[in-house]
């Protein structure tokens, strides 16, 4: 039997500050294609090259990855300011309206950093622009040396930060089988206003919202603020995770 498909959704990149491409990271691909036991198939983050009718028709889920770059606040209401750049506009015409179809379809929807913050605005929420701002929150971003450089050492940078407390008997708690968990952290962003279909399941130690998911959608449609791209091959919460959306894949095909 031939593996579920999943498409990944691109970013916009400038390549040696000259060539417009859409990337991926790898570790989403290998996180699809080794956990969930799917085929990644890339698509461009961009409304005039994919077509989303077209896209469904191909794959039996979506990821939506994270990305350097924000959700452009005007998709909820807010100015924009250069000290929060750069944005996607191009990636956030096709995802937010992605979201809206796929959980109304029941196609397996999986949002990670800046795709879970896409579906909290896809339904209506808001964002703050850089989360560590707001009184009492810790900085989210990826750590840092004392001259301001980003740490050399990838493992330092996705290595476990913070906490998240998980909604007891919710969906998240039930699939992990517990209710605290430890989480990397790589994001400026975050949610401010849940969306009227956002149900909270995860928080951090300082009231930054981590997980998610979409009340009454009939198929699976979770997002998780934290990067579980990163190391699902060998991290049980990360693990558990893509599997369950490789479980969903499977259903979904077989209902196909």
């Amino acid at each position: 039997m031939s593996r579920p498909v999943v498409g990944v959704i691109g970013n916009a990149h400038l390549m040696d500050n000259r060539y417009q491409v859409q990337a991926v990271g790898e570790r989403n691909l290998r996180a699809v294609a080794e956990v969930a036991n799917a085929l990644p198939v890339m698509f461009a983050g961009s409304p005039d090259i994919t077509d989303i009718s077209g896209i469904l028709d191909l794959v039996d889920g979506v990821l939506l990855t994270g990305g350097r770059a924000n959700v452009h606040p005007s998709r909820f209401g807010v100015e924009p300011c250069e000290r929060y750049e750069p944005y996607d506009s191009r990636r956030d015409d096709l995802a937010l309206a992605l979201v809206e179809v796929c959980v109304d379809r029941g196609i397996p929807i999986f949002g990670i950093c800046r795709g879970l913050q896409e579906m909290n605005v896809a339904f209506g929420g808001s964002l703050h622009p850089e989360i560590r701002e707001l009184p009492g929150r810790m900085n989210h971003r990826m750590p840092r040396l004392d001259n301001g450089e980003i740490h050399p050492d990838v493992n330092v940078i996705f290595a476990d930060r913070h906490e998240v407390s998980l909604v007891s008997g919710g969906t998240f708690a039930t699939l992990l089988g517990r209710e605290t968990i430890r989480v990397n952290s790589l994001h400026g962003q975050g949610i401010l206003d849940p969306g009227k279909r956002v149900v909270i399941e995860g928080v951090a130690e300082d009231g930054t919202i981590e997980a998610i998911r979409i009340a009454d959608a009939p198929g699976f449609a979770l997002g998780v603020q934290w990067h579980a791209e990163y190391d699902p091959q060998e991290n049980e919460i990360n693990k558990t995770l893509f599997k369950a959306f490789g479980d969903a894949l499977v259903k979904r095909k077989h209902r196909a």
